[in-house]
């Protein structure tokens, strides 16, 4: 089962991009939903994650105040808006769901099914 993230690309710093996932093979609705990321020589971690229905979520320090998770369930969407990016965002940035009606955690380990990643690049 596979997870698929888009959106990813170059921007410069303070600027905003949106990425998205989707799943042809969930039955999205019933998933709760995390955004991570991974930079170069670090490890992977948890910058979003919002519930099945989008009535909670959760972001990272580092994002809180920047970035936005949303979801449209008759879309099958995930959306992470990211804004004011600084350098230090740029990662690989993947989408994951935890087993069906679990809610999300905060570890990589908390997730079943994973997207094939999207990079993002933040020139300053």
């Amino acid at each position: 089962v596979q997870l698929q993230a888009s959106g990813g690309g170059l921007v410069q710093a303070g600027g905003s991009l949106r990425l998205s996932c989707t799943s042809s093979e969930l039955m999205f609705s019933n998933y709760a939903i995390g955004w991570f990321r991974q930079a170069p020589g670090k490890e992977r971690e948890l910058v979003a994650a919002i519930n099945w229905n989008g009535g909670y979520a959760y972001y990272g320090d580092s994002v809180k105040g920047r970035f936005t998770i949303s979801r449209d369930n008759a879309k099958k969407m995930v959306y992470l808006e990211l804004n004011r990016l600084k350098s230090q965002d740029t990662a690989v940035y993947y989408c994951a769901a935890p087993s069906r009606y679990s809610d999300y955690g905060k570890k990589e380990d908390d997730y079943r099914y994973w997207g094939q990643g999207t990079l993002v690049t933040v020139s300053s």
